[in-house]
């Protein structure tokens, strides 16, 4: 009983060392296989030019509820984002502060009606509609 007993524990171990050794040759052709794509670099993303982000924006724009107070050209309840875009300069710092004030919301800059809050929207998303906002009048982004 004995012997049977340690026949068939010796053939465990050898099955399981011969199964163990299948399995790290299969690893070493994944490892070897994935090298081959190591040698090579992969491309960075190409950064967003400043007329995709505008196209963005207008999406971002088209698709919220601006228009229940903004028209592109004729006042509604707020001003008409061409005369948002006439007031100030296309620049980084405008573009980062009108997007605070979508965010934020607020009154005052146009009369005092307030502008309804957009808590939900990212900072990267607001500026992207600023930016669609304050190129209306044809101003391209300045550094």
């Amino acid at each position: 009983m004995k012997k049977l007993f340690v026949i068939v524990a010796l053939a465990g171990v050898a099955s399981f060392a011969l199964t163990s050794c299948g399995g790290s040759k299969k690893e070493e052709e994944k490892k070897e296989e994935g090298d081959a794509y190591s040698d090579y670099e992969t491309a960075e993303p190409k950064a967003a030019s400043a007329d995709d982000l505008i196209k963005e924006g207008q999406a971002l724009v088209d698709n919220s509820d601006c228009k229940t107070c903004h028209h592109p050209t004729n006042k509604i309840i707020g001003p008409a984002h061409a005369e948002v875009a006439k007031k100030y300069e296309f620049t980084k710092a405008n573009v980062s502060m009108l997007a605070g004030k979508i965010i934020a919301g607020g009154a005052g800059n146009w009369g005092e009606i307030p502008m309804t809050a957009h808590p939900d929207l990212s900072q990267a998303d607001a500026e992207k509609m600023a930016m669609y906002v304050l190129s209306l009048d044809g101003e391209k982004l300045k550094d």
